[in-house]
């Protein structure tokens, strides 16, 4: 299976030519021109600090259909609380670094090197990437970040300090991208947590069909704001 090299222009290989962990190509850089031309293609950076870019089409993809969303009963009183205040786009510096600093199991170090943090603080300022916080008594206790494009948003990172705040924040988040018209969510790995939430692996040619309808919209290209209680 080739890896391909990327050089100055931001052209990526078909997604289907990925090799069967979904690792496409390798190198490029990370400008906003690349960064939307890889989401709109459902390819995206994920990488260690001191390796090339890597760029990645997962098969299967794990999406999350906004209308199927799945709110486990333990979680409902907490929404119903009106413990956490969530906001939209208040704090993004803040987020993308804390996720980064956000240890994993099983991962040693983070994806979300400075490279990338200073990349995705471009296109936030470019109204491309949005950040969604959630807070408790004034003070920061989960927050996660994305890439908006059309119809679809793009999971990168999440993180909570809180039990349950981060939980809450996207429950919350994924109503009101349906409210707006959002039509997919991509979660790019397969995890346990977003089973829970009804989300489900997708072929990658369903994936990319879907990513295809939903670039038509442009249902979250108008500025994001919201403050609720959640």
């Amino acid at each position: 299976m080739t890896i391909y090299r990327l050089f100055d222009q931001p052209v990526f290989p078909d997604p289907e030519e990925s090799d069967p962990d979904g690792l496409l190509a390798i190198g490029g850089d990370l400008s906003p021109r690349r960064l939307v031309t890889a989401y709109s293609l459902g390819i995206f950076p994920w990488y260690a600090e001191g390796s090339p870019i890597l760029w990645w089409t997962p098969d299967p993809r794990l999406a999350l259909i906004p209308s199927e969303l799945h709110v486990p009963k333990s979680l409902r009183r907490v929404l119903n609380s009106g413990t956490f205040r969530l906001t939209l786009d208040t704090a993004f510096a803040r987020v993308i670094r804390a996720c980064a600093q956000t240890k994993r199991p099983n991962q040693e170090g983070t994806w979300i090197v400075p490279d990338m943090v200073l990349a995705y603080e471009k296109l936030h300022s470019l109204g491309i990437a949005h950040s969604a916080e959630v807070w408790r008594d004034g003070e920061l206790v989960g927050g996660l970040y994305g890439v908006a494009l059309g119809g679809a948003f793009f999971g990168e990172s999440m993180f909570h300090a809180e039990p349950n705040a981060s939980k809450a924040l996207f429950v919350t988040l994924v109503r009101w991208l349906q409210s707006r018209g959002c039509e997919l969510i991509d979660c790019q790995q397969t995890t346990a947590h977003m089973l829970r939430f009804g989300a489900r692996e997708l072929p990658r040619k369903a994936f990319l069909e879907r990513l295809r309808k939903a670039l038509r919209s442009d249902a979250l290209t108008a500025p994001w704001g919201l403050e609720t209680g959640i």
